[in-house]
């Protein structure tokens, strides 16, 4: 017989029992099934998360066995988001789920954001022109932002406060071309490039392709900052600077890397950054 209390007993201890109700009654959106999300969606369901607002509009192939939480030959050609709902409810019955097979566009973000107490971003690295409005909308409704990136073998994490900077400030992709988007996306989240130190095969990396590396313990690890963070932002636990503060971990290096850039995409540093990007990917 499932019992809630029971099957989270082992938070007891990092959380009390009131946090752990506090928990219970939350609702958290993750965005995106692939890389990074089916993993917080792993999180989250651990953690004891209540309530599950899940979108995605993909199926899995092999390429994604390297890395994402539901590939599995058992899942080949199954929506990414079904897999992943079907994952949380059997660990805890009880989670109410609502999800969006097909994807979010700009008439479906309220009701998507509908109830929701904190919006996790695992948006494909490549499709960056749905999060800006996607970002608007949460901070309309006074809803924190968490967006984690596996980078090498390690991750970023950044979180967006309703009453802080705005991701548009931060990113800047007004006007940018999918290209730039990108690179701006990976700039904002690693300011340093830590990871551009051990990569070995850099002739595989296209971003005109959208192809880019991606481990499977990068993904854990992102997920791992990211349910941290929600978890934090939720329960009112102090010490979550938001944008334009990022934090890195890089597990090869056995670094970790806080950033301050204020102004976001027009700070000089972050301009260097932008522009040793394009040159080494050769897109200026």
């Amino acid at each position: 017989m499932y019992d809630y209390d029971e099957a989270f007993s082992r938070n007891l201890g990092w959380l009390t029992p009131q946090e752990q109700a506090r928990l219970r009654r939350a609702r958290v959106a993750v965005a995106g099934m692939g890389g990074v999300g089916g993993v917080h969606v792993q999180g989250l369901a651990r953690l004891g998360i209540g309530a599950l607002t899940l979108t995605d509009f993909d199926s899995f192939e092999l390429a994604n066995f390297n890395r994402q939480a539901g590939a599995a030959v058992s899942t080949l050609g199954r929506a990414k988001v079904e897999v992943m709902r079907e994952f949380a409810l059997d660990v805890n019955p009880e989670c109410d789920i609502r999800v969006f097979p097909n994807g979010l566009d700009a008439h479906n973000l309220a009701d998507y954001l509908d109830g929701v107490d904190l919006l996790i971003d695992g948006i494909d690295f490549f499709v960056n022109a749905m999060r800006p409005p996607l970002y608007r909308a949460a901070r309309e409704r006074g809803i924190p932002v968490v967006c984690a990136a596996p980078l090498g073998a390690g991750a970023s994490v950044i979180c967006f406060h309703p009453e802080g900077m705005r991701f548009d400030d931060y990113f800047g992709f007004a006007g940018c071309d999918d290209l730039t988007m990108a690179v701006r996306f990976l700039v904002g989240m690693s300011p340093r490039l830590p990871q551009r130190h051990y990569l070995a095969y850099p002739e595989i990396v296209d971003f005109v392709k959208r192809r880019v590396p991606s481990l499977g313990m990068a993904c854990q690890i992102a997920a791992g900052m990211a349910v941290t963070t929600t978890m934090k932002v939720l329960l009112g636990r102090g010490g979550v600077p938001g944008a334009p503060t990022t934090f890195q971990y890089d597990a090869y290096l056995g670094r970790h890397y806080r950033s301050w850039r204020p102004g976001g995409y027009r700070n000089p540093l972050q301009k260097l950054a932008e522009r040793i990007v394009m040159s080494r990917l050769k897109l200026d």
